[in-house]
Protein backbone atom coordinates (compact mmCIF):
# COMPACT_ATOMS: atom_id res chain seq x y z
CA UNK A 1 0.00 0.00 0.00
CA UNK A 2 2.67 2.54 0.75
CA UNK A 3 4.56 1.90 -2.92
CA UNK A 4 0.93 2.86 -4.04
CA UNK A 5 0.27 5.81 -2.38
CA UNK A 6 3.67 7.34 -3.37
CA UNK A 7 3.11 6.74 -6.65
CA UNK A 8 -0.17 8.83 -6.55
CA UNK A 9 0.92 11.41 -4.33
CA UNK A 10 3.26 13.19 -7.38
CA UNK A 11 0.23 12.79 -9.85
CA UNK A 12 -2.21 14.45 -7.62
CA UNK A 13 0.20 17.14 -6.79
CA UNK A 14 0.54 17.84 -10.38
CA UNK A 15 -3.21 17.78 -11.12
CA UNK A 16 -3.68 20.25 -8.59
CA UNK A 17 -0.57 22.08 -9.89
CA UNK A 18 -2.24 22.26 -13.08
CA UNK A 19 -5.73 23.42 -11.40
CA UNK A 20 -3.94 26.43 -9.35
CA UNK A 21 -3.37 28.89 -12.21
CA UNK A 22 -7.16 28.54 -13.68
CA UNK A 23 -8.50 28.84 -10.21
CA UNK A 24 -6.74 31.70 -9.18
CA UNK A 25 -7.89 33.74 -13.10
CA UNK A 26 -11.30 32.43 -11.65
CA UNK A 27 -11.14 33.87 -8.40
CA UNK A 28 -9.72 36.87 -9.33
CA UNK A 29 -12.39 37.12 -12.04
CA UNK A 30 -15.01 37.16 -9.70
CA UNK A 31 -12.99 40.01 -7.16
CA UNK A 32 -12.86 42.09 -10.12
CA UNK A 33 -15.55 41.92 -12.57
CA UNK A 34 -18.31 42.77 -10.18
CA UNK A 35 -16.85 45.70 -8.43
CA UNK A 36 -16.33 47.28 -12.11
CA UNK A 37 -19.90 46.69 -13.16
CA UNK A 38 -21.31 47.94 -9.53
CA UNK A 39 -18.92 51.19 -10.72
CA UNK A 40 -20.71 51.41 -13.94
CA UNK A 41 -24.27 50.31 -11.78
CA UNK A 42 -23.14 53.48 -9.50
CA UNK A 43 -22.59 55.94 -12.72
CA UNK A 44 -25.59 54.72 -14.30
CA UNK A 45 -27.80 55.39 -11.18
CA UNK A 46 -26.15 58.67 -10.87
CA UNK A 47 -26.74 59.67 -14.41
CA UNK A 48 -30.58 58.87 -13.75
CA UNK A 49 -30.52 61.08 -10.21
CA UNK A 50 -29.46 64.32 -12.31
CA UNK A 51 -30.94 63.96 -15.40
CA UNK A 52 -33.51 61.79 -15.97
CA UNK A 53 -37.34 62.60 -15.48
CA UNK A 54 -39.70 60.38 -17.33
CA UNK A 55 -43.17 62.22 -16.53
CA UNK A 56 -42.64 65.77 -15.89
CA UNK A 57 -45.26 68.04 -13.66
CA UNK A 58 -45.24 71.46 -15.58
CA UNK A 59 -41.39 72.54 -17.41
CA UNK A 60 -41.65 75.89 -16.10
CA UNK A 61 -38.97 77.71 -14.21
CA UNK A 62 -40.76 76.30 -10.49
CA UNK A 63 -40.73 72.68 -11.88
CA UNK A 64 -36.01 73.69 -12.07
CA UNK A 65 -35.96 75.24 -9.07
CA UNK A 66 -38.22 72.34 -7.43
CA UNK A 67 -36.44 69.26 -9.35
CA UNK A 68 -32.75 70.89 -8.94
CA UNK A 69 -33.46 70.92 -5.34
CA UNK A 70 -34.97 67.30 -4.74
CA UNK A 71 -32.33 65.88 -7.03
CA UNK A 72 -29.59 67.56 -4.53
CA UNK A 73 -27.80 70.37 -7.44
CA UNK A 74 -28.28 72.94 -5.23
CA UNK A 75 -25.24 72.87 -3.02
CA UNK A 76 -23.96 75.04 -4.76
CA UNK A 77 -26.34 75.89 -7.02
CA UNK A 78 -25.38 74.12 -10.20
CA UNK A 79 -25.19 76.53 -13.47
CA UNK A 80 -27.21 73.94 -15.71
CA UNK A 81 -28.88 70.55 -15.67
CA UNK A 82 -30.71 69.48 -18.55
CA UNK A 83 -33.63 66.61 -17.55
CA UNK A 84 -34.82 63.98 -19.87
CA UNK A 85 -37.93 63.29 -20.41
CA UNK A 86 -38.31 59.31 -21.90
CA UNK A 87 -37.99 55.70 -20.78
CA UNK A 88 -35.24 54.64 -19.45
CA UNK A 89 -34.84 52.18 -22.27
CA UNK A 90 -34.52 54.67 -24.94
CA UNK A 91 -32.16 56.24 -23.15
CA UNK A 92 -30.13 53.40 -22.60
CA UNK A 93 -30.73 52.60 -26.40
CA UNK A 94 -28.19 55.31 -27.26
CA UNK A 95 -25.41 53.60 -25.82
CA UNK A 96 -26.55 50.92 -28.43
CA UNK A 97 -28.15 50.54 -31.74
CA UNK A 98 -30.28 54.17 -31.44
CA UNK A 99 -27.09 56.20 -31.08
CA UNK A 100 -24.11 57.18 -33.36
CA UNK A 101 -20.82 58.11 -32.34
CA UNK A 102 -20.32 61.92 -31.45
CA UNK A 103 -16.71 63.57 -30.92
CA UNK A 104 -14.52 61.74 -28.57
CA UNK A 105 -16.10 59.25 -26.16
CA UNK A 106 -19.70 60.41 -26.75
CA UNK A 107 -22.95 58.79 -28.37
CA UNK A 108 -25.28 61.24 -29.77
CA UNK A 109 -29.20 60.03 -30.12
CA UNK A 110 -31.07 59.52 -33.28
CA UNK A 111 -34.46 60.37 -32.56
CA UNK A 112 -34.69 63.98 -30.19
CA UNK A 113 -36.24 63.51 -26.79
CA UNK A 114 -38.09 66.19 -25.18
CA UNK A 115 -35.71 67.90 -22.29
CA UNK A 116 -35.92 70.70 -19.65
CA UNK A 117 -33.17 72.64 -19.22
CA UNK A 118 -32.82 74.70 -15.92
CA UNK A 119 -30.29 77.39 -16.37
CA UNK A 120 -29.13 79.08 -13.09
CA UNK A 121 -29.69 83.00 -13.23
CA UNK A 122 -29.15 83.94 -9.36
CA UNK A 123 -26.61 86.11 -8.53
CA UNK A 124 -24.77 84.18 -6.07
CA UNK A 125 -23.82 80.15 -6.35
CA UNK A 126 -25.61 79.81 -2.94
CA UNK A 127 -29.15 78.74 -2.33
CA UNK A 128 -31.52 79.97 -2.65
CA UNK A 129 -30.91 79.25 -6.37
CA UNK A 130 -33.24 80.32 -8.79
CA UNK A 131 -33.49 78.72 -12.24
CA UNK A 132 -34.86 79.64 -15.19
CA UNK A 133 -36.14 76.76 -17.74
CA UNK A 134 -36.21 76.20 -21.48
CA UNK A 135 -37.96 73.33 -22.66
CA UNK A 136 -37.71 71.53 -25.91
CA UNK A 137 -37.11 68.81 -28.38
CA UNK A 138 -34.03 67.84 -29.46
CA UNK A 139 -30.83 65.18 -29.93
CA UNK A 140 -28.93 64.34 -26.48
CA UNK A 141 -24.94 63.77 -26.33
CA UNK A 142 -24.26 61.10 -23.27
CA UNK A 143 -21.02 59.31 -22.81
CA UNK A 144 -21.48 55.60 -22.15
CA UNK A 145 -20.00 53.01 -19.62
CA UNK A 146 -20.50 49.18 -20.66
CA UNK A 147 -23.86 49.94 -22.26
CA UNK A 148 -25.23 52.53 -19.88
CA UNK A 149 -25.40 55.85 -20.47
CA UNK A 150 -23.04 57.89 -17.35
CA UNK A 151 -22.68 60.88 -18.66
CA UNK A 152 -24.73 63.96 -19.95
CA UNK A 153 -23.02 65.98 -22.40
CA UNK A 154 -24.19 70.10 -21.11
CA UNK A 155 -22.11 71.66 -24.28
CA UNK A 156 -24.67 70.35 -26.75
CA UNK A 157 -27.17 72.67 -25.19
CA UNK A 158 -29.20 75.07 -27.29
CA UNK A 159 -31.68 77.83 -26.09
Amino acid sequence: MRTFKLQSEPLLEEVVMGLTPLLLVFMLGLGLIPPALAQDDSRYKDFLTKHYDAKPTGRNDRYCETMMKRRGLTSPCKDTNTFIHGSKGSIKAICGNDGNPHRENLRISKSPFQVTTCKHVGGSPQPPCRYRATSGSRHIVVACANGLPVHFDESFFHP
